[in-house]
Protein backbone atom coordinates (compact mmCIF):
# COMPACT_ATOMS: atom_id res chain seq x y z
CA UNK A 1 0.00 0.00 0.00
CA UNK A 2 1.61 3.45 -0.69
CA UNK A 3 2.40 5.80 1.70
CA UNK A 4 1.58 9.11 -0.25
CA UNK A 5 -1.08 11.12 0.02
CA UNK A 6 -4.06 10.23 -2.19
CA UNK A 7 -6.00 13.69 -4.00
CA UNK A 8 -9.83 13.38 -3.40
CA UNK A 9 -12.36 15.42 -4.27
CA UNK A 10 -15.01 16.20 -1.37
CA UNK A 11 -18.37 14.95 -2.64
CA UNK A 12 -20.01 17.94 -0.68
CA UNK A 13 -18.77 21.27 -2.69
CA UNK A 14 -16.14 19.90 -4.72
CA UNK A 15 -12.97 20.73 -3.63
CA UNK A 16 -9.87 19.09 -4.15
CA UNK A 17 -8.17 17.83 -0.84
CA UNK A 18 -4.93 15.20 0.26
CA UNK A 19 -5.92 12.35 2.25
CA UNK A 20 -3.56 10.22 4.03
CA UNK A 21 -6.27 7.69 6.02
CA UNK A 22 -6.54 4.85 2.85
CA UNK A 23 -2.99 4.96 2.10
CA UNK A 24 -1.32 3.36 4.85
CA UNK A 25 -0.28 6.06 7.16
CA UNK A 26 -0.40 6.23 10.51
CA UNK A 27 -2.08 9.49 10.28
CA UNK A 28 -4.29 12.20 8.46
CA UNK A 29 -5.86 15.57 8.89
CA UNK A 30 -8.80 14.36 9.95
CA UNK A 31 -7.70 11.89 12.34
CA UNK A 32 -7.08 15.03 14.79
CA UNK A 33 -10.64 16.25 14.63
CA UNK A 34 -13.37 14.55 17.02
CA UNK A 35 -14.34 11.41 15.79
CA UNK A 36 -17.76 10.43 13.96
CA UNK A 37 -19.77 7.40 13.11
CA UNK A 38 -18.42 7.00 9.40
CA UNK A 39 -21.26 6.84 6.71
CA UNK A 40 -22.49 3.48 6.04
CA UNK A 41 -23.15 4.56 2.30
CA UNK A 42 -20.62 2.58 -0.06
CA UNK A 43 -20.73 5.64 -2.35
CA UNK A 44 -19.66 7.97 0.74
CA UNK A 45 -16.72 9.43 0.80
CA UNK A 46 -14.14 11.66 2.36
CA UNK A 47 -15.00 15.37 3.00
CA UNK A 48 -12.34 17.76 3.02
CA UNK A 49 -11.46 19.59 5.89
CA UNK A 50 -13.78 22.68 5.85
CA UNK A 51 -16.86 20.27 5.14
CA UNK A 52 -15.87 17.81 7.86
CA UNK A 53 -14.99 20.66 10.27
CA UNK A 54 -18.83 22.00 9.51
CA UNK A 55 -19.72 18.75 9.49
CA UNK A 56 -18.73 17.78 13.20
CA UNK A 57 -20.13 21.33 14.54
CA UNK A 58 -23.51 20.55 13.42
CA UNK A 59 -23.37 16.91 14.69
CA UNK A 60 -22.10 18.15 17.95
CA UNK A 61 -24.74 21.12 18.39
CA UNK A 62 -22.24 23.74 17.67
CA UNK A 63 -22.62 26.86 15.94
CA UNK A 64 -26.06 26.25 15.67
CA UNK A 65 -27.35 28.37 18.74
CA UNK A 66 -29.74 30.54 16.92
CA UNK A 67 -30.96 32.83 20.44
Amino acid sequence: MSRHAESKRCPACGAVFECLAHCGANTCWCMELPRLPMPTDATTDCLCPACLRAHIEKKLGRGTNTD
